[in-house]
Order: C-alpha cells, then sequence, then structure tokens
C-alpha cells in the first residue's frame, strides 16, 4: 500500500515538474510572440491565461486586439433561444463591467488596433459600454471599432411591438453615446424597426463607419431605406421587410451583400457608387418576384469585378440576357460564383455570362440540393406558396462565340451524367486559354449526417477511382486532358 502511494506521489510530482516545465517555457517566449497569441483569442480567455504566470500579467495591458463577447461571459448564451430577463440582465451587466475595467487600465501608449464588443441591447448596460468606449476614444488611439448587438430574445420569438421596442431601445443608446458611435468602423444591427428617419440618422452619426450589417432589421413593412455615407466600405442587409435599399451616394462602397430580400421588385438601386466592386446576392423564392436583369440592375455600377449569385437550390431568379445588354455592365467582371443551382435542371443557361463578361477568369458553379434543405423546405411549403422551379430558357446569341480570358472553371456537385458533361465540354470549346477544370464532388454539412438515412438524397456518382476519372477523362474528349482535375 505504501508503495503504491508512493508512487502516486512521484508520479503527481513529476506531472507538476513537466506542467510547470512547459508552463515556463509558454511564458519565456516574447512579449510580441505571446501578444500576436493572445490576441487571436476572445480577450477574456487571454486575461485567463494571463493570470496563471506571473511573467505574463503584465500583457492584458499591452494587447492591441480587444474583442469582449458576451459569449465569454455565459458559454451558455445563444442568441437564438429565449432567455429570462434576470438572466439577460445578468450577462448583461457582466459584459459593462469587463469592458470598463478592460479599458480603463490598459496603457494609453499601446494603439487599440482592433476593438470588437458583442453585447446584449439593455437600457443601462449599454449606455455603460458606450460611456467607457467614448473614454477610451478620447485618450486613446482606437483604430477600428465595432458594436455588435444581439437582443434579448431572437427574431422567432419577436412580435411587431417587440421589434419596435428594441429599436426605441437602441436610439436612446445613440442619443446618450454619440462619441462612442462617431468613432465605430463597423455596426450590426439585429431585430430591430426604426422609423422612418432613424436609420438616415445613425449613418449620420456613425461618420467614421466602414461597414454595416442589418439582420432582420427595417423602418417598416415595404419601407424604402436610402443610403448616404462618406466612408462606407461594406454593407451587409440580411431580410427585413424593405421594399427597396437606394445606395444614393456611397463614394467608397466596395461590396455589397444582399440576403433574402422582401420585395417583389429589384431589391437595390445604384445610384454614385463609382467603385463598388463585388456583388452578392442570395435569396430563396416564396413568392412570385421579378426576375432580376442584370443590364438594369447594375447601370449605374461601371466597375464590377466580383459576382456571386446564390438561388437556394430554388427558383433561378436571374435572366440570361443578350450580351448587346449585358456587356456594357459586365465587361470588367473576373470572377463569378453561381450557389446552389437546383439538382436535375440544366444550367447551360450560364453561358449567358460568358458571352457578356470578356474579361471574366474563373466561373464557380455550384450544384446542390443537400438533404437538411430538402426537409426544411418540405416543412416551409407547407406554410409558404414557394415558386415552382423550372428549366431556363436560353439560346447561345453568339454562334461562333470564343471566350480568350477564361482560365478556370470549378464545378462542385459534378455527376458523370448528360447535363455535366456537355456543358464542360461547351466551356472548354468557348473557353479557348483554359488552363484548369476542376471536378469536386458535392458539398456536405453536419446537419445532414444527423438525418434518417431514408430521407438523404440521391448518392453521389462522383467517380473515386483513378479507372473511372479516366474514363470520364477520355468521354469528355478535351483536346488537352491534363486541365482536368478531380479534387475530392
Amino acid at each position: 500500500m505504501k508503495n503504491k502511494n508512493g508512487r502516486r506521489r512521484h508520479n503527481k510530482q513529476a506531472r507538476d515538474k513537466a506542467a510547470d516545465r512547459n508552463g515556463d517555457r509558454f511564458s519565456k517566449l516574447p512579449d510580441d510572440l505571446l501578444l500576436n497569441i493572445l490576441e487571436r483569442v476572445d480577450t477574456l480567455d487571454a486575461i485567463r491565461t494571463c493570470i496563471l504566470s506571473k511573467q505574463l500579467l503584465k500583457l492584458p495591458t499591452m494587447l492591441s486586439h480587444l474583442f469582449i463577447s458576451v459569449g465569454s461571459i455565459s458559454c451558455h448564451y445563444n442568441p437564438a433561444r429565449e432567455f429570462s430577463i434576470s438572466d439577460v440582465l445578468r450577462i448583461s451587466h457582466a459584459i459593462a463591467d469587463v469592458t470598463d475595467n478592460i479599458l480603463s487600465t490598459r496603457s494609453p501608449e499601446i494603439t487599440i488596433s482592433k476593438l470588437k464588443i458583442r453585447f446584449v441591447l439593455t437600457d443601462c448596460d449599454s449606455i455603460s459600454i458606450g460611456k467607457s468606449v467614448a473614454r477610451a476614444m478620447a485618450t486613446q488611439r482606437v483604430d477600428e471599432a465595432e458594436f455588435e448587438m444581439v437582443t434579448e430574445k431572437a427574431y422567432a420569438f419577436c412580435s411587431p411591438d417587440d421589434l419596435l421596442h428594441f429599436a426605441g431601445k437602441f436610439n436612446t443608446f445613440l442619443g446618450a453615446c454619440p462619441d462612442a458611435f462617431a468613432g465605430l468602423t463597423h455596426l450590426w444591427l439585429r431585430n430591430l424597426r426604426f422609423g422612418e428617419h432613424d436609420i438616415p440618422i445613425i449613418l449620420s452619426t456613425c461618420k467614421r463607419l466602414k461597414s454595416s450589417r442589418l439582420t432582420q432589421c427595417d423602418a417598416g413593412i415595404h419601407s424604402v431605406l436610402q443610403i448616404e455615407h462618406d466612408q462606407l466600405v461594406e454593407l451587409v442587409v440580411n431580410c427585413g421587410k424593405f421594399e427597396r435599399i437606394e445606395l444614393t451616394c456611397l463614394p467608397k462602397l466596395q461590396r455589397v451583400n444582399c440576403m433574402n430580400w422582401f420585395s417583389c421588385a429589384d431589391p437595390l438601386s445604384f445610384g454614385f457608387v463609382p467603385v463598388l466592386s463585388k456583388l452578392s446576392l442570395t435569396n430563396t423564392v416564396t413568392h412570385p418576384c421579378k426576375t432580376l436583369e442584370l443590364s438594369q440592375l447594375l447601370a449605374n455600377v461601371p466597375s464590377m469585378t466580383d459576382l456571386y449569385l446564390d438561388f437556394q437550390s430554388e427558383k433561378i431568379w436571374v435572366l440570361p440576357e443578350r450580351p448587346k445588354l449585358l456587356t456594357p455592365v459586365l465587361r470588367k467582371l473576373q470572377q463569378v460564383n453561381l450557389e446552389h443551382i437546383p439538382e436535375g435542371c440544366d444550367f447551360s443557361w450560364t453561358m449567358f455570362i460568358l458571352e457578356a463578361a470578356p474579361s471574366l477568369k474563373d466561373l464557380c458553379i455550384t450544384v446542390w440540393d443537400h438533404s437538411c434543405k430538402i426537409v426544411a423546405d418540405k416543412k416551409l411549403r407547407e406554410q409558404h406558396a414557394f415558386c415552382e422551379k423550372a428549366e431556363v430558357e436560353w439560346n447561345p446569341y453568339v454562334p461562333d462565340f470564343k471566350h480568350k480570358n477564361l482560365v478556370k472553371l470549378r464545378i462542385y456537385g459534378f455527376q458523370p451524367d448528360t447535363t455535366f458533361m456537355r456543358y464542360i465540354r461547351r466551356v472548354a470549346e468557348v473557353a479557348v486559354n483554359m488552363v484548369e477544370i476542376s471536378l469536386h464532388d458535392g458539398k456536405t454539412c453536419w446537419r445532414c449526417g444527423r438525418l434518417d438515412r431514408k430521407i438523404n438524397a440521391c448518392p453521389s456518382k462522383y467517380p473515386r477511382t483513378t479507372e473511372e476519372r479516366k474514363q470520364i477523362t477520355e468521354e469528355l474528349g478535351l483536346a488537352s486532358p491534363a486541365m482536368i482535375h478531380f479534387r475530392s
């Protein structure tokens, strides 16, 4: 018995010594390397790490990247769930205290390169956070600052009155902390229904704002939002009940991402946006809506280089147009991503983009109806009148068309059937300088793996063996078979 106890003490001492040696190795690293490591995690986690060693205690005041999140206070907090008011207030109060302690104790001589605070919108604690940030901005240099706000209820649990109530809280917060908002470079708002003039006031207050993100926000059902801002570079709008978003005057705007719009007409209109180069559009058509004509939508966008269209495995809502109409707006386009084209549908219509975009270098197509979406769509179709999927009619407008700049074609969801094989041959024939054709299996997600196997979609026929791939390459009959790459 004594021998066993002796061995246990010896093993524990050995483990403690090893832990001490490992801890010493970490703490003896140069300060700049330690800071680089600590700034890659949540700030509270970094502080907890530093408390474990006397040599590291000085580092929290030297951090230049600060990320304070509601999730680091309570690992159980999830904005998609409904929580009691007492839980929300407790978490919110803790975030306010942590923010003040971190910002008030750090060295003012060290620039804050990036400050991000994710917190729950409340009456008092939000103002406390805003005041702490404003004091830091007045006494220290802050290069970038971001507020990401969540509400005490997720959108799924919100009534129209809740959305108005949360917007009222935010307006009070904005009015109490104008100096903090004036220094923000990034702002992410959720679940707010503003008045007609509220959003323009927010934008005029946030003078340094570079990135604005609105999720489930609007100014009333079928409202029209007009945006003007001198510094805004990025705009992301997800859901909300806007009839239209008018980008009136945004001289520095480069990226726009519009998802799940409510309108039956064009969701966006572009005014003065001279450097806009990247546009991302995502929509699931749950009601009859206008088919987008890119020649009209992008008529005032002269510098588009990157286009992303996500059809969510539903109806194709973009119209294949003649090159004569479309080339003036797509002449600088270099990269196109077409996501979630429905499986089983002919996608030869995508050739209209090649005909109209002479500078295109990279075309990526994803064909995907993943299993979990099939289940979700079945439930949604019981509640909404989805537009029926239909083949897109298209005929080549330039019979002898050749494309000189396309060098890469990527296809996700490749299957060795007639539709895919014919499309690859056609693109390879048109793109006379093609370098690489990458064929990938269908994408997967973790939700699909949790479904009953009986629900899963048809099994993939993607070629796995060397013999299968060789056979497909031969059947394609391309002039340069070496350009074909199987990536999965």
